[in-house]
């Protein structure tokens, strides 16, 4: 074993083997590692040591410590650094940094057989970590000169120590050039440690030979030569245990006082998953808080001997629970972090973007959509399945409050600054024209027709909404717009202020639906017109996810454009400084805005049309690799939105495509949808799982099939009352069991459909 993950034990380093390709690249793209990364590459250099570190040369102290470790393993890791020669001009110096960092890659791999070697990563600031096989007619400086006379390049002199540790950065391909599974093979070590190892001694004082100490570290359960599956239906057991103690143990795993218990409950649940199989069990369920190996295995025994029928409901709503994160993982980051942006903006973006914090920029590159939008009209863009779409966007903003979602508003404020311009003699010449023909009075002057007002205020009537959007239709086919700080203020946008017509206009909007309103009296709103809305809102995610509850289901959550800010745990409270938005930001805006309000009719851009189509053939491969249905449904409008970024970039940027926008085209994607998969994912994968379940049921059945194959007594009654049965239902219970169709689980208090049952049922259906 060659690759160690370093953590802290008491205030002490400690070390313990990464056992497989899955579990290394985890560690690279958990947490914080992503956002650190990239917060260090943008100049804070200081978070270096909040990235995830490695040793690939030594083997741990019995006790797992590293201080001290003389113990070489069977690989060598080597620092490759490199200096400018003086006198460079800044210019100059970067050109050679970036020459000699371009030659790394290629040069290694031209050595491979000579070399052999086992992982190549780029460091978080400059150069590269390169682990090699170690050569055993060597020590540890003699590999390292060896390895760099070789390949010509210096290594680092200080990085000579095998205990020395190596700041990782991610598993992206950019990042991670080349890796072997030979690192995590045991076997190598052994012959690394029959030449390295001090001879040990037994209890007895008795010296043991080197070969005895080697088939130790062979036996040893860190090294992990396992006999059974270490995952379940691709999802690794370690994965499985944190979950289910996350969901049922506060995120705690066992220690000393209820290790037993807990061991207990955990193998008699994963015995479902695991064979019913001790050897199993005992191979992916760990030693808690130094839990003696033997009464973990008689844990183990005790919850065999248990009867139960079914999977456990515990252990279902852990698998279904990792489900939902696969679906997250999905759309390309992890479980804390979402996509990283493309390094390479857009110029627009990169303008709208420069003033707010590294940590905002997702969020105002998507919040900004909106209000540039609402500047196109008449102007239509073809998808590949030759619908015409308009520049609608309505996008949410969720985050926890005192987040900083405000950021958005002053790029937003700049983009629709002419449009309020516009507004302002419309709305002067409105407030005339009421003020000449009052209410109640049959109207001496018709309303002006070529009034035009297309930013509306978060307090309107159904009719001046709708007299609104018969004037955007009536003057150029234009976009209303509506910025609010909380979305349920959207509810005010009409004069009915449900959550359901708010849903409803929502739908209409994305498909510029008819909208209006039919009224007999003369002096009342009266007509229909394609509803043009846009909008930007905000929410915490406890109110979004009330807001939207009905309608995560119904279409309206995907047509929406989510986006969200999280910030790592040193930056909660970080306040936001913001760069100056001023004359200078305006002019540098106009240009944009004016080829965007001088676009008109039909407009198409094959390169764009091509990357959709390549993400949805992405999309619809991601969704059967996670087996996620949610992300397969949420994905074909967030395919559509992206694209629509696309074309209004295209647009903005005089009808031309670049790299760098079909980048942000498909990052935008994937953070809409794990920004979606993030807040309603679950929700959404358990509603579609219901219909299927619905589906299935057809022609007269019985209650028990009815029932899902776990149900609890108040299911049961609701159950009962939905099919007009009055009696209370207990002698129909005790006959299912005495028949022997369920079996009551007292730990979880639900009844379960015996696997007798199911089997009998499911031949009667064939």
């Amino acid at each position: 074993m060659s690759v160690h993950v370093i953590y802290l034990k008491d205030g002490a380093k400690m070390m313990r083997p990464v056992l497989n390709r899955e579990e290394y690249l985890r560690l690279r793209d958990g947490g914080q590692q992503k956002t650190n990364l990239s917060r260090i590459r943008q100049g804070e250099v200081k978070l270096k040591g909040d990235l995830v570190q490695m040793n690939y040369s030594c083997l741990p102290n019995e006790d797992g410590s590293l201080k001290g470790s003389k113990t070489a393993s069977m690989s060598v890791c080597m620092d490759i650094d490199f200096k400018p020669p003086e006198g460079l001009s800044e210019d100059k110096r970067k050109a050679w940094l970036s020459e000699q960092m371009a030659r790394v890659p290629e040069l290694v791999l031209s050595k491979k057989d000579e070399l052999v070697p086992l992982m190549l990563e780029r460091s978080a600031t400059k150069g590269y970590h390169l682990a090699f096989r170690r050569r055993q007619d060597l020590d540890q400086e003699g590999n390292l000169k060896w390895a760099s006379d070789l390949l010509g390049i210096k290594y680092d002199a200080q990085a000579k120590d095998i205990t020395r540790v190596y700041f990782t950065t991610t598993g992206d391909p950019e990042e991670l050039l080349y890796l072997d599974d030979e690192i995590f093979s045991s076997s190598p070590a052994v012959t690394a440690l029959q030449r390295y190892s001090s001879k040990a001694t037994d209890n007895h004082g008795q010296t043991r030979t080197e070969q005895s100490a080697a088939e130790e570290v062979r036996e040893s359960p860190s090294q992990s030569d396992a006999k059974y599956p270490d995952a379940y239906k691709g999802i690794p057991y370690a994965e499985i245990i944190a979950k289910y103690w996350e969901l049922h143990n506060e995120g705690k795993e066992p220690v000393e006082g209820d290790r037993d218990t807990l061991t207990f409950q955990l193998a008699s649940d994963l015995r479902h998953i695991c064979g019913r199989n001790a050897d199993w069990l005992d191979q992916v369920i760990p030693c808690y808080d130094n839990f003696p190996q033997e009464e973990k295995r008689k844990k183990i025994e005790s919850a065999l001997t248990l009867k139960m029928e079914g999977m456990p409901y515990r252990l279902k709503q852990v698998l279904q629970a990792l489900k939902t994160q696969s679906g997250v993982k999905a759309c390309g980051g992890t479980l804390t972090t979402p996509p990283p942006m493309p390094k390479r903006l857009p110029p627009l973006i990169k303008l709208l973007t420069k003033n707010v914090p590294w940590f905002y920029k997702p969020a105002v590159a998507s919040a900004v959509f909106p209000a540039l939008g609402a500047h196109l009209h008449g102007a239509k863009f073809r998808y590949w399945d030759n619908v015409e779409h308009e520049a609608t966007f309505m996008n949410v903003l969720i985050g926890r409050q005192s987040i900083g979602k405000g950021t958005i508003k002053k790029p937003i404020e700049y983009i629709m600054e002419d449009i309020r311009l516009r507004d302002l003699p419309n709305r002067e010449r409105e407030a005339e024209w009421k003020q000449k023909n009052p209410g109640a009075k049959q109207k001496k002057d018709p309303r002006p027709k070529d009034i035009c007002i297309q930013m509306l205020i978060d307090n309107m009537t159904d009719a001046v909404f709708n007299q609104r959007v018969i004037d955007a239709h009536n003057n150029g086919q234009r976009f209303i717009y509506t910025i609010v700080d909380e979305i349920e203020a959207l509810k005010k946008v009409t004069s009915r202020g449900t959550k359901d017509e708010v849903g409803l206009l929502i739908r209409k909007a994305f498909d510029n639906a008819l909208a209006g309103q039919d009224r007999y009296g003369a002096d009342s709103v009266s007509g229909l017109a394609p509803l043009r809305w846009n909008f930007n809102a905000s929410s915490t995610p406890p109110n979004a996810r009330k807001f939207l509850w009905k309608m995560v289901n119904d279409g309206t959550v995907s047509r929406l454009d989510i986006a969200t800010i999280i910030l790592g745990d040193d930056d909660d409270d970080i306040a936001p400084i913001l760069g100056i938005y001023d004359h200078t930001f305006a002019q540098e805006l106009k240009p944009y805005i004016d080829r965007l309000d001088a676009a008109n009719g039909l407009i198409e851009c094959p390169q764009a049309k091509k990357l959709a189509l390549d993400m949805k053939q992405e999309n619809r491969d991601a969704a059967k690799l996670y087996e996620s249905e949610a992300y397969r449904v949420f994905s074909y409008r967030a395919n559509v939105i992206a694209w629509l970024k696309g074309m209004v970039l295209y647009v903005a940027h005089g009808n031309k495509w670049s790299k760098e926008i079909a980048d942000f085209v498909r990052w935008s994607e994937q953070y809409n949808l794990w920004c979606k998969m993030l807040y309603f994912g679950q929700q959404l994968e358990k509603e579609l799982r219901e219909e299927v379940e619905i589906q299935r049921q057809s022609g007269p059945q019985n209650l028990l099939e009815l029932l899902p194959d776990e149900f609890t007594r108040d299911q049961y009654f609701q159950m009962r009352q939905s099919q007009g049965r009055t009696a209370d239902g207990d002698s129909t219970l005790r006959v299912w069991t005495k028949r022997g169709h369920i079996v009551y689980d007292v730990t979880t208090g639900r009844y379960c459909k015996t696997e007798a049952y199911k089997q009998k049922y499911s031949k009667a259906i064939i």
